[in-house]
């Protein structure tokens, strides 16, 4: 008789994925070892390659999950300027799989659900800026909301923007950062 601890788990491959994310937020996806998770899964050491293969099948399991995620918290967001929040509230919230999605030299860049996944998140974010009424470069406009609501999130995360948020909330922080970049108000560089 095989000891359900050593040999079974009810659902592996969650507890795989739970377990790799709470190590990716304590001490970064490099950190990562399949033994380790097994070990903390209560399962033989090759159960979780069963399910991920190796360490690289692993994190790109754990980017199509974020940008999933991502796709559904930008979802029916009214305006461009709330997906950026929605963008921001999402890395702050899902720490470990934000930190994954964008190392692209960790991944399966080949990996079918990472590209589906991708593509949700994608639609989503252009579906945003398809919004705006004076943009006349959607394609310019849209790279330049990802890229502050992108910048914002990276720096909260590694806490280089604490000082100067103090105690604001870092969604209203954010908020107020758009107005101004999206509404031609920050000054010019001649001081005018």
């Amino acid at each position: 008789m095989t000891s359900r601890s050593t040999y079974h788990h009810g659902d592996l491959r969650q507890a795989v994925l739970a377990a790799a994310l709470d190590v990716i937020t304590a001490e970064g996806p490099g950190a990562l070892s399949l033994r380790d998770l097994a070990r903390r899964a209560g399962v033989s050491h090759a159960a979780p390659a069963h399910h991920f293969k190796d360490r690289t099948g692993l994190l790109t399991a754990i980017a199509a999950q974020g940008y999933e995620l991502l796709a559904e918290a930008l979802a029916d967001a009214p305006e461009l300027s709330e997906r950026g929040v929605r963008y921001v509230r999402f890395a702050v919230t899902h720490p470990a799989h934000f930190q994954v999605m964008f190392q692209p030299e960790l991944l399966r860049a080949d990996d079918p659900d990472l590209l589906a996944a991708k593509e949700h998140a994608s639609a989503e974010l252009r579906a945003g800026v398809a919004g705006l009424p004076d943009a006349p470069d959607a394609r310019t406009a849209g790279i330049a909301a990802w890229s502050l609501a992108h910048g914002f999130a990276t720096l909260l995360l590694t806490q280089n923007v604490t000082a100067a948020i103090g105690d604001r909330d870092p969604e209203e922080y954010f908020r107020s950062l758009t107005g101004l970049v999206f509404k031609n108000q920050l000054p010019s560089p001649d001081g005018e």
